[in-house]
């Protein structure tokens, strides 16, 4: 959501921090808070002035009205306010229809004044502007300030100046005080402003001879502008309406959510209750909530939430996890019920999506038993039938009931089902599965039959190419009437591949001539051409940096669909609406400011551009065009007949309804004309009736629909419009949200705007209204289908509409990464790895997570364990392997591979360059002879060799001992990083004896000559040997294939690498030059006759 209410405290706080303004605003950051934990002494100590003034407490809980209710203390000393607080904190009181317990109060110093002396002030946001609400009297005893207060509206992008507000608000104000409150409501609406407040009321507000005072203050701030304004506002936090508390679970969500590009949320309601839900999609969570509370089942809905935005299958694990939770905590003597419902997705992998849940299933199926919990499942989109499969599966092998429907099903029928009102059928019907409708094993080209209307309008619509006709807003730019056509071309703002994949196979089964797509805006990279497919063949769209470029390149395109982030989507629609020849433009993102929404339709009402959006799937109009995933994949193109037009347009806020508003009308009707999805936000770019009235005056649409909803005032305006006679068609029209009446407290649904201000907003009344203005309203969002069945019936039997027969659509070839996820066929990987997973939430290194590896302190040693040897290393492995790394870590510059890592760095090499320089060294005579020193040793030691036959066979052989003898190093001046390993390895090997017998031949070697030791190479070489036989982890075979395999050269590598990397950044630090090999040091052998 947006707008959300912040505490008395905050709104004070920011406005003492940030306001701008002559007036001489007293006692600012004078407030104590007072919870149930709070230490008095400290408070005084905190704030000295609460014993020496008379004081103000009250609960700071988002109480309306609290001096009427008796909530106020007044002129009160400290103790006076302990004695007020005794009786009221942490006790449960009521207001209005929420109980709720009081426990957090503010104390302010109180101000002597006289009535006369107190104002009210309010501003407020609306579509148009922002309002500016004056009353020359305030106080408790206000009244209905609406009717009463002076109203200035402030115009979007307005400012405003003090002798306008002395002209339209101060009027009844006396002339010395007329100056000081002009500046502060000045300042007051410029911090508004600045601050992204949506609504901002002081009553009182007091002003007197020494300045104003801020006594009373509510406030709410646009929770998306927090990336904007983080520096100014800090770590908000935001209260739970008054008679909710704030569970934990609802801050994990909520930080859930904030960390994902998805939408999850939940509002515990009852957690006692026996109803649970978890349902997808922001529009179908109120659809399913209303259809319980309908039923019957408002005490015991335990809770509100949604999840959508295409979540990973572990951020669905972790949402419904908290769900099962807190579902299996209290036991219900009648048992409880789960519903996950949701309506037909539109992008969201179903499948994906579902195998988190029955993770989270599995993981509480004994108390799910134990609390007697049946599960109902209805569920459409992508990849919905795995989806339905897996749920169904789990419910067989745990022994849980779990009910499973799909697109077959009424979208709320599961909830009539789990409260009893109707009977649970023990066959639901069989839906087609996407291969049916993708992949023709019959060989025809005809579309799958199924249980909808095989018929078209016979009316012949003009879908195609007549100019776009212009209906007059009174802007200064008329906006088209006809927003898409056969002909319509598009820019695509985002690298959304998928999306505009699924736009040309959309055109493709509708016979376009020539895809939609012209060209794509993607600002992150150079210009170049992206490869796709129109049906079989593949062709290339081009990709452009600059918008300029792509316009300029592609006049005919009068459509853009901006996937621009939440950030830079207002940006990028005011460059957009620069170029005259865009008439509509589509914005995916949710969470876009409503200040800045505001501006954008502010400009696209001078401009004559229609906005679809923000918070929106977008809009389709079969047989032409349509925007991004709207419609969702192309089997439910093809099942809900949006290859060709029928004779029903439909405009709704939900992107996941306007989807299933597709099956009910595809269903019931001869199929969609066009729909459009305005978005869930508070401002959508494009209102109700600016599509109705559209819809309207274009000859093929016969009836309409909408889905409204809770908030807002548009549907008054389609009331107003057919007692007009300005709408003559039929209106089918239902708003949801009509369960928000039934709560004891608000609750803010998944859309920003779906939230009630004022009666006339709730659902309710809009369906009331309706009803009598004449619509076709139904019951309930149950009944839905059947008016618009009903509805259609009747111009049938009129004749307005004439069903013709079907045409099959061409086939489209099926992806080959969707034919694989929907398991049609296989192909052998071209790799194969077992240490390392990362496709889940978290890493997974050889089976153990990354969270475990951290927490079980295993060290570099352990984590190169399980990544080497896909095992968990004794500690003593683990800590052998560290020593190893860091005693060949360095052994100075003179090295050959040191050596050659400094030439490159002093030459001018990158790090990656100079490091494989000296890597490249690492050989038999450098370093690399760590396996060979095993090979020899092993090889010797296992067939019975005793260590003189060894050294003697070696020599007869003209061989090098692999790990013996040293430049610099002897049996005189030992070598210590050997000595220390040997140490370690005789505390803590349980057995050594490969070592031993390389000492026994050591012995042999240092006896001819002294520096023939056995070198650090050597040592590691044979101990690991040793290691990897006797820590019990390994088989003999296992730990000889890693010794034949290179495993042991592996430590020298990596350790030298830290000491290569040292060098390099060594000689950078030094600014060393290039170096040049003197010529002292090198001996030219030259032919004689060249000899100087």
């Amino acid at each position: 959501m947006s707008a959300k209410a912040i505490s008395e405290q905050t709104g004070k706080e920011f406005l003492y921090k940030h306001i701008c303004t002559s007036a001489a605003v007293q006692n600012r950051f004078r407030y104590a808070n007072v919870t149930p934990e709070t230490d008095f002494e400290r408070l005084v100590q905190d704030h000295p002035w609460l014993t020496t003034e008379k004081l103000v407490v009250k609960p700071d809980q988002l109480i309306k009205r609290r001096g009427k209710l008796g909530l106020i203390g007044v002129n009160l000393d400290l103790q006076g306010v302990r004695e007020w607080l005794k009786p009221r904190l942490m006790k449960e009181t009521t207001v209005g229809k929420a109980k709720g317990i009081l426990k957090n109060f503010l104390i302010e110093p109180f101000v002597p004044h006289k009535q006369a002396e107190e104002f009210y002030v309010c501003i407020y946001a609306t579509r148009e502007g922002d309002y500016v609400l004056f009353h020359h009297e305030g106080g408790v005893d206000v009244g209905d300030v609406d009717a009463k207060a002076l109203k200035m509206l402030v115009g979007v992008d307005e400012k405003i100046g003090e002798d306008q507000v002395k002209k339209q608000l101060l009027i009844n104000v006396p002339n010395d005080k007329k100056a000081v409150l002009a500046s502060f409501i000045v300042g007051l609406f410029n911090l508004y402003e600045d601050l992204f407040f949506t609504y901002l009321e002081i009553n009182p507000l007091v002003a007197t001879k020494d300045g104003v005072y801020v006594l009373d203050m509510a406030a709410k701030i646009d929770a998306t502008a927090d990336y904007i304004c983080k520096a100014k506002w800090g770590d908000v936090e935001f209260p739970p309406p008054f008679g909710r508390e704030a569970y934990p679970e609802e801050a994990y969500i909520a930080d859930l959510d904030a960390k994902s590009g998805a939408s999850l949320k939940l509002t515990l309601l009852n957690p006692r209750g026996r109803i649970w839900t978890m349902v997808a999609g922001g529009g179908a969570s109120v659809v399913y909530s209303d259809t319980i509370c309908d039923l019957g089942g408002v005490d015991e809905l335990a809770n509100y939430g949604e999840y959508s935005g295409a979540p990973s299958e572990q951020q669905t694990y972790d949402y419904a996890k908290t769900i099962l939770s807190l579902m299996t905590r209290e036991k219900h003597p009648d048992g409880k019920v789960l519903i996950i419902g949701g309506s037909i997705a539109n992008f969201t992998n179903v499948a994906a999506t579902f195998k988190g849940i029955v993770r989270a299933i599995k993981d509480y199926q004994t108390p799910l038993k134990e609390h007697e919990v049946t599960i109902f499942v209805r569920r459409g989109g992508p990849n919905y039938q795995e989806g339905l499969r897996v749920m169904g599966e789990v419910g067989k092998t745990t022994g849980i009931p779990i009910h499973v429907f799909g697109t077959e099903t009424h979208m709320t029928a599961i909830v009539g089902m789990a409260l009893g009102h109707r009977p649970i059928p023990s066959e639901p019907p069989a839906a087609a599965h996407t291969a049916n409708f993708l992949l023709n094993s019959s060989g025809n080209t005809s579309t799958p039959a199924s249980s909808r209307t095989a018929s078209f309008s016979g009316s012949k619509a003009n879908v195609g190419g007549s100019p776009a006709k212009k209906v007059k807003s009174g802007t200064s730019r008329e906006k088209a009437a006809t927003l898409f056509s056969k002909h319509t071309k598009s820019l695509v703002w985002g690298m959304q591949t998928r999306a505009v994949q699924g736009m040309l196979d959309f055109d493709y089964v509708c016979s376009r001539d020539e895809p939609s797509v012209a060209a794509m805006v993607y600002p992150f990279t150079g210009d170049h051409k992206q490869k796709f497919y129109w049906g079989h063949k593949e062709i290339l769209i081009p990709v452009y940096k600059n918008m300029g470029d792509a316009m300029k390149k592609h006049p005919d395109v009068d459509v853009l669909i901006s996937f621009a982030s939440l950030r830079s989507a207002f940006d990028s629609t005011m460059e957009t609406m620069q170029y005259p020849q865009i008439h509509t433009i589509a914005i995916i993102a949710e969470g876009i400011p409503e200040a800045h929404t505001r501006k954008i339709i502010k400009a696209a009402d001078e401009k004559g551009v229609t906005i679809i959006g923000p918070a929106t799937v977008g809009g389709i109009k079969p047989g032409c065009f349509k925007i991004g995933n709207t419609g969702g994949m192309l089997d439910n193109i093809l099942a809900s007949k949006l290859y060709r037009p029928g004779s029903v347009a439909y405009v709704s806020r939900s992107g996941g309804m306007s989807n299933e508003l597709n099956n009910i009308i595809s269903r019931t009707t001869n199929g969609v004309f066009e729909g459009v999805a305005i978005g869930g936000d508070r401002y959508p770019g494009s209102v109700f009736t600016d599509h109705v009235l559209r819809y309207q005056d274009t000859p093929g649409v016969k009836m309409i629909v909408v889905l409204g909803e809770i908030g807002g005032t548009e549907e008054y305006k389609i009331c107003q419009a057919i007692k007009e006679g300005r709408i003559t068609k039929p209106v089918v029209c239902w708003c949801i949200g009509t369960c928000a009446t039934m709560f004891s407290s608000e609750v803010q649904f998944g859309h920003a705007g779906a939230c009630a201000n004022q009666a006339s907003e709730t659902a309710v009344a809009k369906n009331q209204a309706l009803q009598e203005a004449g619509a076709h309203v139904p019951k309930s969002f149950d009944e839905l289908g059947e008016v618009i069945r009903s509805v259609y019936s009747d111009l049938v039997v009129q004749g307005v509409i004439v069903p013709t027969e079907e045409m099959p659509p061409p086939t489209v070839p099926m992806d080959y990464s969707w034919a694989r996820e929907l398991g049609l066929i296989r192909k052998p990987a071209s790799f194969m790895t077992s240490i390392c997973d990362e496709r889940g939430q978290e890493l997974i290194y050889a089976g153990m997570t990354i969270t475990e590896v951290f927490k079980s302190e295993i060290g570099l040693g352990g984590t190169l364990g399980l990544l080497w040897f896909q095992r968990r290393l004794p500690r003593y492995a683990c800590q052998f392997i560290e020593m190893c790394l860091m005693v060949t870590a360095d052994h100075g510059p003179a090295v050959s591979g040191a050596h050659n890592t400094i030439v490159c760095a002093r030459a001018g090499k990158d790090l990656i360059s100079s490091l494989t320089s000296g890597l490249l060294t690492i050989g038999d005579r450098f370093g690399g002879a760590l396996d060979a020193a095993a090979k020899q040793f092993s090889k010797a030691f296992d067939s019975g060799m005793l260590p003189m036959e060894f050294v003697n066979k070696m020599k007869k052989e003209g061989k090098l001992i692999m790990g013996i003898g040293h430049r610099v190093k002897s049996i005189n001046n030992p070598d210590m990083r050997v000595q220390i390993l040997k140490d370690f390895v005789r505390q803590n090997f349980p057995s050594s004896q490969l070592l031993d017998y390389a000492l026994e031949v050591e012995k042999i070697t240092t006896s001819k000559k002294p520096n023939l030791i056995l070198n650090v190479d050597g040592f590691i070489g044979v101990a690991f040997v040793d290691l990897l036989r006797t820590c019990g982890g390994f088989t003999r075979d296992e730990a000889d294939e890693f010794v034949e395999i290179g495993a042991l050269n592996g430590i020298f590598v990596l350790g030298r690498t830290m000491g290569f990397i040292g060098h390099y950044l060594d000689q950078k630090r030094l600014k060393q030059g290039l170096y040049r090999h003197p010529w002292d040091d090198i001996s030219y052998v030259l032919p004689e006759h060249m000899s100087m």
